[in-house]
Parts: structure tokens; sequence; C-alpha cells
């Protein structure tokens, strides 16, 4: 016989319909502001220490490895962190990844040589990777995504904020008690996190699975992002581009990535679907994501630098020359996510702030060693506005694509192209960086110098305000030729970016949260269970989200 069976309806008391109260919303909230404070401050703190650091250590050849070690490290975790995320639950994840961004901010602390310098950053990045997409994750467990761009639009404030505080902290330490304490200072700021997680975060919990990891996926991922940051870090630099090193890594990345392809394909609960590549919507603000990371990474890395060596500021000061560009960040991230839960517009706010990174990076190219500094100041905050504009956007319109149980693994795939562009744009603009200023360097000075100057690994912005005015200017001059050409290099791929963010359908954004109901089972005659299982996988469409269903009928046939 044929029965038609209906699922109970919710009711207004059922805990799978009662969503967060405004209080609980706060008070999960202000946790992630605690560990996106932790995870921003590490990406920017070292960005003034760092040529006192690699001076010291004796390491300017090995500069580029503190920053791409972090990037690549936390690269690779975020498709981790997020699957996982999704299967088993984000809370205890969340804790265990500022337990292990902890543990390397005391190997750090402790170095005494460049390479124990570079693995603490690296364990960092392997805590780090999850700090931020988890964060982002928990706020879609909780807030739907009508109302999320003003809590986004918040997260990229506190980036912004944190950012204008790590160079001046890093600045401040190096100048002061030394830079070290750039590290010290994440062990009481982890533990608060880690207390804000344990006590504040109280998410949902939806339907119960048993998870089933992607292993082999994870590794072949982890493969072959590591040979695409090593090629591009490597590639005409420490190695000539047609060496063995070079061809085999290139080798290793289509091999992996090849293979990555095809277990995805076949895997139970694959680290990154395959089918996330066919919502349009995905791939272009993927795409976008990527080109953002290459632009911004690439600049960011290496300012603070630039403004040391060539307008002659201190660390200090050099992190006070980065606040216009954090203040713009700060002011149009909080405008354009307010605007955008109150009209629920949001399509033309990151192709406006994609053109204007681009007219910025333009502007950056015309810099020069004798430019008044409230000029580059201007076109920092020119680029800080074009960046708060467009990327917790970016974001938003992903996780509007996708239903809540595979928010996470969304988020992270998207956020892991991001970090590919952080990455490749870190790897890139240093590698030319410093083939250009070896080359500069080399041709420039004067010849009988090398005993003024030292060993150009062992340079720092002290050591070089007290050279000779002759070599000082060449050193001065040589730095900025070397950097600010590749700003130019970067335009068209950026207005690339904004070309493709046109093709992004405008989808209505969820008003309400839709989660997975517990399954309901009848036995009939002790012989035949079924299942009813409410699922809101089908949401991911063209046709953008749907509303929720408060009951659910299904026929299905019970022998009698």
């Amino acid at each position: 016989m044929t029965e038609t069976l209906q699922a109970p309806p919710r009711t207004a008391g059922a805990p799978e319909s009662s969503g967060p109260t405004t209080k609980s919303i706060l008070l999960v909230f202000a946790g992630l502001m605690v560990t996106m404070l932790l995870a921003s401050l590490d990406q920017t703190i070292f960005s003034t220490a760092l040529p006192t650091i690699v001076g010291e250590l004796d390491g300017v050849d090995h500069m580029i490895w503190v920053t791409t070690a972090y990037i690549l490290a936390s690269t690779i975790m975020l498709p981790v962190y997020g699957k996982l995320g999704d299967l088993i639950g984000r809370k205890g994840l969340f804790v265990a990844a500022i337990g292990l961004f902890i543990v390397g901010s005391i190997v750090g602390g402790l170095s005494g040589n460049m390479t124990e310098l570079i693995t603490g950053r690296a364990i960092q990045g392997l805590g780090g990777g999850g700090l931020m997409i988890l964060s982002q994750a928990i706020i879609a467990d909780v807030v739907p995504a009508r109302q999320r761009g003003k809590y986004m639009g918040i997260m990229g404030g506190v980036f912004a904020l944190s950012s204008v505080a790590g160079p001046l902290l890093g600045g401040f330490f190096t100048d002061g008690i030394g830079w070290r304490w750039a590290f010290w200072m994440n062990v009481p700021l982890g533990i608060l996190a880690i207390a804000s997680a344990v006590f504040f975060l109280r998410l949902p919990k939806g339907a119960p699975r048993k998870p089933r990891i992607d292993g082999l996926g994870m590794a072949l991922l982890a493969i072959a992002s590591t040979c695409l940051v090593l090629v591009t870090t490597w590639g005409g630099n420490t190695y000539d581009w047609n060496s063995p090193q070079i061809v085999g890594l290139i080798v290793g990345l289509a091999i992996s990535g090849t293979a990555f392809v095809f277990v995805e394909r076949g895997a139970a609960e694959p680290i990154m679907p395959l089918h996330l590549f066919r919502q349009p919507n995905f791939v272009l603000t993927t795409l976008a994501g990527l080109i953002t990371g290459i632009a911004m990474f690439g600049a960011l890395a290496y300012l603070p630098t630039y403004l040391q060596m060539v307008t002659g500021a201190d660390a200090t000061q050099a992190g006070f020359l980065m606040i216009p560009m954090m203040a713009g960040l700060l002011v149009t991230s909080i405008l354009t996510g307010q605007l955008v839960s109150r009209t629920g517009r949001y399509k033309v706010f990151p192709i406006v702030g994609t053109v204007i990174v681009a007219g910025a990076l333009a502007l950056m190219s015309t810099m020069t060693a004798t430019m008044p500094v409230w000029i580059i100041c201007v076109y920092l905050a020119i680029m800080g506005i074009g960046l708060g504009m467009s990327m917790q956007i970016l974001i938003l319109i992903v996780q509007n694509t996708f239903s809540i149980r595979e928010v996470g693994t969304a988020t992270a795939s998207n956020n892991y192209f991001r970090q590919i562009g952080a990455s490749l744009g870190a790897s890139i603009v240093g590698s030319l960086f410093v083939a250009n200023l070896t080359d500069l360097m080399g041709s420039r000075l004067p010849a009988g110098s090398a005993g003024a100057t030292g060993s150009t690994n062992s340079l720092t912005p002290a050591a070089v305000k007290n050279l000779p005015t002759a070599i000082h200017d060449v050193i001065v001059g040589a730095y900025n030729d070397a950097l600010t050409p590749i700003f130019l290099i970067m335009v068209p791929l950026v207005l690339v970016a904004a070309v493709l963010l046109l093709f992004v359908k405008e989808k209505p954004l969820a008003t309400t949260i839709e989660r997975d109901t517990t399954a309901v089972s009848l036995e009939t005659d002790g012989a035949t269970r079924v299942q009813l299982d409410h699922d809101d996988a089908a949401r991911s469409d063209d046709d953008g989200p749907q509303e929720p269903r408060g009951t659910g009928t299904r026929k299905v046939d019970v022998p009698a």
C-alpha cells in the first residue's frame, strides 16, 4: 500500500526553528572579534619590523619566506578547516586553531636564526588558516545573509583597524622593547581568544553526520599548493626558470593538481567539491578574489619596507604612514556592509571597489624617492577605499549561493584561492623586487663601496640612514625603482577582475537561515524503516535562495 507520511511541522518552540537572540549573536560576535584581531594583527605586525629582524638575523635574502611561510601554511589549511567545520562542527576546531597559533608564536619568539623564525611563522600559519575562515563561517551559522553584510563589514573594519595597530605595534616593539614581542603578545591575546570561544560561542547543532575525511584530497592539495608557491618564489631568483628544480616543481604541480581533480570526483566528502565550480557566481567571485589577493598582498607585504628605506621613516613612523590605507578600508567596509543589509543590493560595490584599486596601483607606480609623503598617503587611502568596498562582499556573495551545510566548505574554497593570490602576490612581487634591487644596486653602487655598505643582506633602515650621502641616495633610489614598476604591471590584472564581476548575477539575499531538520524515522511491521529528512542542499541553484520549508511531505511505498 502507499501512505503519505508528513514530517512534524516546526513549532514556535522547536529548537531547530528558534533562532539565536540578538544578545547571543552579539556574544558570539564579540568572541569572533577577538580572534579576528589576533589573526589580522599577525598578518601586519611584522611589516614594519621585518627590515630590522632580517638585518639582525643576517637574512635579507630570506626575507620573503617570513611572509610566504605563513601564507603558504594558512592557505593549505583553509579548505581543511572549512570542510571539517561542516562535518564535525566549528567550535572545537576554532579553539584548536587558536592553540596552534599560540605554539607558533612561542617558537617565533624564541628563534635565534632565520630557520627558526620561518618555522615559527609556518606553525602560526597552520593555526591562522582556521581563525579567519572559521570566524566567517560561524557568522553564517547565526546570521541570515540579508543581515550578514553589516556584521561582515564590521569584521572587515576590525581587519583594517588591526592592520593599523599591527604596523604601529611592530614599529613600537622594534624601536623599543624588541621585535620578539611581536610574537610574545600573541600568547595572552590567544588565551583571551580561547576563553571567548569557550564561554561565548553557542552554535546551533545541525543534523548529525558521520564524518568521512578526504585525506588523499587534502594531501594532494597541500602538495599542489606548495609546488605553486615554490615555483613563484624560486623561479628566476634562487633558480633559473629552466633549472631542474623549477621544472620539477612545475611537473609536480601538474601531476598533483590533476590527481586532485580525479580524487575529488570520487570522494564521498571532497575537501573542495567540484560542483561548487558549476555555480557562475562562485567562479566569478573566486577569480576576482584571487586577483585581489595578488594586488593587496603584493603591495602590503613590501610597502612598509619601502616607506622606511625611501622616506627615511623609522619603524613606528612607517606604521603611522599606513593609517590612510587602513582608514579608507575601515570606513568603506562598514558603510558598504550597512548599505547591503539595508537595501539587499550588493553587485555594484565590488565592481567599483576593484576599479578604484586599479587606479590606486597606477598612482603608486608613479611614486619617487623625492615625492612628498602626504601624496603617498593619499594614494594609499585610495587603495584602502577600493579594498573596503570589495573584500567582504565577495565572501557574502559566495555564502549566499550555497546552503548552510556547505557554507564552511564554500567560504574556505573561495578564501583558498584568494590566499593563493596572496601567496602569489607576495612571492612574485618579492621575487621581482629582490631581483630588481640586486641588479640596480650592483649596477649603481660605485666601485669600492662594499666596505661602507657591508653585505646587502645586513642592510637595515638605520644602517642606510647613516651611510655617506652618495651611497645613501643610490640605495634609496634602487629601492624605489625596484618596487614601483611592479605596481603598474598589476593594473591590467585588477581591471580583469572588475570585468569578471560585471557578470555576477545579483540573487536575493536570504532573510532566514535554512537548516537540516532532525531525521524522522518510521518503522512498519518491524521490517521497513523510512527516513524523512529535510535538506536545504538543493538551495544552491541559479534561481537564488529558497525560503525554508516549515513542513515536508513525501510519498513512500510501504509493504502491506
